[in-house]
């Protein structure tokens, strides 16, 4: 096995690069390298040459081009022991470079940031870094190529003890370079489609809609299983940016998706009194708003008190001691909060499987697309439903208009039966749900089953709010509600059959408003 004679190291992430670096030198490999890596690297008192030197070539235009050249390019690419490429590559003096360690100047992180100028944008698009690595990767035969400093142990183990890297580990490390590389076009094409997309959208030239999707996450963590025990499932994409896990066994793909439900919900209540949700299965079995975490959550508990076992709860503000009492009277698989007070914590880390998430960011606003899988190798994109509604974007259809309190109670419900399954009945009060019925083949089975649900609760529905996500399509949904005791309702309106619909209401009295916008979920 030859060994390695030559590195080329150019890295924004310097996160392990000495001691790597260390390693090649100890086995005898010259190193290379650009800018501010070679600079790191002497101030630990190693020996690198200047890729200009290498090259003789200076870097120019701001550093774009530097490692643009036959020399680097030829080095990693011409194929060992083909005649004519060893006799073309001692023609021009090219030596071979047989590592390469480049991490990508951070776009990614760049474009996170708010208002990022596209300018900056434009200039965190690394041009060298990925010809160098799909250069090395493609000639992996001979080449190593390294993206990733979670590589730096098992190629210093390997170079230490023989001088070069196995075939294995190099076409390993070969594929995650063009995973890596196609991941970073990726992001530079949404980015950019978004920008100019969404400025083209205004002039009518173009869709703001993505030409393709491009779908190319790293692993977060092996799940145990998926929805059910004989699924296999994995957890990709950037979830620890946004949670953070203070306590309690792994979370489960069930877990996954009840939180992210969870904390899209709470997301709509983010500048309320205190809040607190109850969640079973993605959708809302209870919320309540009071003075306190505490009062909050009586009123979430007392809408359904059989639901909430095994479920997800979450609050808008840091969790308090008087709250995480009465929480851990029951059993719950995940709370979720902006953070937790330690003594919350010390009551709650009693409970070693129930799990504690911290939010780090809100999901629902981390991006604004939606993508969901439909079989056959298919997805669909959709903009996520941030639409939001004020009293001033209600239409009162009704005779009656409804009372300031109906009105608040509208504005509460409203929010809450947006993050239920269709068909979706919220029956509300001004700071509580009283009756949830979700996912129904019919809208009137499921405010049916709302008011049996508040009847369960011992809930008295006299006087409350009829929230429902889309328009009631006759006019038996709403009766079922005024005689469940709703004295006003709130739904987007539209069907052919409104007319007969808000008829029924004022033989009730019944105050209705319209918001010309629905929320199916499905």
């Amino acid at each position: 096995m030859s060994r390695i004679q030559r590195a080329l190291l150019s890295v924004s992430d310097k996160t392990g690069l000495v001691a790597f670096a260390q390693t090649l030198a100890q086995a005898g490999v010259e190193l290379i390298s650009t800018g501010g890596t070679a600079k790191a690297l002497r101030a630990a008192g190693l020996s690198v040459q200047d890729l200009s030197d290498y090259t003789g070539f200076p870097e120019m235009l701001d550093g774009r081009v530097k490692t643009l050249h036959p020399k680097v390019h030829g080095g990693l690419l011409y194929i060992r022991g083909n005649a004519a490429h060893e006799a073309a590559v001692s023609q021009h003096g090219i030596w071979p470079i047989d590592l390469v360690v480049v991490n990508l100047y951070p776009f990614e992180q760049t474009v996170a940031k708010p208002d990022v100028s596209l300018h900056d944008a434009i200039e965190n698009i690394d041009i060298g870094g990925p010809s160098m690595l799909r250069s090395a990767a493609k000639n992996h035969d001979s080449v190593t190529a390294i993206t990733d400093p979670a590589d730096y142990a098992e190629v210093s183990t390997q170079i230490a003890a023989t001088g070069n890297t196995t075939l294995d580990l190099r076409r390993r490390l070969a594929a995650r370079v063009f995973a890596r590389t196609a991941a970073y076009d990726a992001a530079i094409a949404a980015h950019l489609g978004k920008i100019f997309g969404e400025v083209a959208a205004t002039t009518g030239e173009a869709t703001a809609l993505p030409a393709s999707l491009k779908l190319d996450e790293p692993l977060v963590q092996s799940l145990r299983y998926g929805e059910n025990p004989h699924q296999r499932a994995a957890l990709y994409g950037r979830f620890n940016e946004f949670f953070q896990q203070l306590h309690g066994k792994e979370l489960s793909y069930n877990n996954i998706l009840d939180l992210t439900a969870a904390t899209t919900l709470m997301a709509e209540f983010a500048v309320d009194p205190p809040t607190l949700a109850i969640l079973k299965h993605t959708n809302p079995c209870g919320v309540g708003q009071g003075a306190s975490l505490r009062e909050a959550w009586e009123k979430a508990f007392a809408t359904d008190k059989q639901a909430p076992f095994g479920g997800i709860i979450a609050v808008n503000r840091t969790l308090d001691a008087a709250c995480a009492e009465a929480i851990a009277e029951i059993f719950s698989e995940v709370i979720i909060a902006p953070d937790f007070s330690a003594e919350a914590l010390a009551i709650l880390q009693k409970k070693k499987n129930l799990r504690l998430l911290k939010i780090l960011q809100n999901p629902a606003t981390a991006g604004p697309w939606d993508v969901r899988s439909v079989g056959a190798e298919s997805y669909l994109l959709q903009e996520r439903d941030l639409k939001t509604i004020t009293i001033a974007g209600l239409k009162v259809v009704t005779q009656r208009a409804p009372t300031p309190a109906e009105l608040q109670a509208m504005l509460f419900g409203w929010r809450i039966v947006k993050h239920v399954k269709s068909n979706a009945i919220v029956y509300a009060g001004s700071d509580r749900t009283l009756g949830v019925g979700a996912g129904q083949m019919s809208r009137v089975d499921s405010s049916r089953i709302a008011v049996w649900k508040a009847g369960e609760a011992g809930l008295s529905l006299k006087g409350s709010v009829v929230c429902s996500d889309a328009f009631f399509p006759f006019a038996d949904g709403l009766i079922a509600a005024a005689t469940a005791g709703a004295t006003a309702a709130i739904q987007p309106g539209g069907s052919m059959r409104d007319a007969e619909v808000i008829a029924a209401a004022d033989e009730r009295d019944l105050a209705m408003v319209f918001t010309g916008a629905r929320h199916f979920r499905h």
